[in-house]
């Protein structure tokens, strides 16, 4: 199988669901999925049901699950650069045919990784490999070397008239 870079950006809603999505589909066809989880920690609603398919789909959170405002502390910026090593190993390992790299794009702005570092995984990649880079803000530069780009467009959004996160919806 060829395989080739998506990137889901945009300040709508559904870009970790279209991955989520996609990881389903593959596990569905055999595929082994691994999704790394930059800035994320905590029991989400799909983590419990992605724990399901744990022969074929795997999570890692690489996060302290809170948000970041202002310049990252040492034990963000850690976590990120471990998570970094983390997926290199795993797209090096062969075991996996797709790779999501959860708010990866937010991780970058947020200066947790650098550019350099995300277009040096999508350049050095296996031709094999679908890699599937997920987060608002995704640079110009990132978005130059996808294959595929959806930008997730907020048009209306509930959260607007105070409706917070939900269990199962959102979260």
């Amino acid at each position: 199988m060829q395989g080739f870079v998506q990137v889901y950006t945009g300040d709508g809603k559904g870009k970790t669901t279209a991955a989520l999505g996609l990881a389903i589909r593959a596990a569905g066809a055999g595929f082994k999925v691994y999704i790394g989880q930059f800035m994320k920690k905590g029991d989400y609603s799909e983590i419990k049901a992605l724990s399901r398919f744990s022969d074929l789909i795997m999570v890692e959170q690489f996060g302290q699950g809170r948000f970041l405002r202002g310049k990252p502390d040492p034990e963000d910026m850690a976590l990120s650069q471990k998570g970094l090593m983390r997926i290199r190993e795993v797209i090096a390992s062969g075991q996996f045919q797709v790779v999501i790299l959860e708010e990866a794009n937010v991780a970058v702005r947020c200066g947790l990784i650098s550019e350099n570092e995300l277009e040096t995984l999508i350049l050095t990649k296996p031709s094999e490999i679908e890699l599937v880079i997920t987060g608002r803000g995704a640079t110009d530069r990132i978005i130059a070397l996808a294959d595929l780009v959806t930008e997730m467009r907020a048009v209306k959004h509930y959260y607007e008239n105070g409706v917070a996160a939900r269990v199962g919806i959102e979260k």
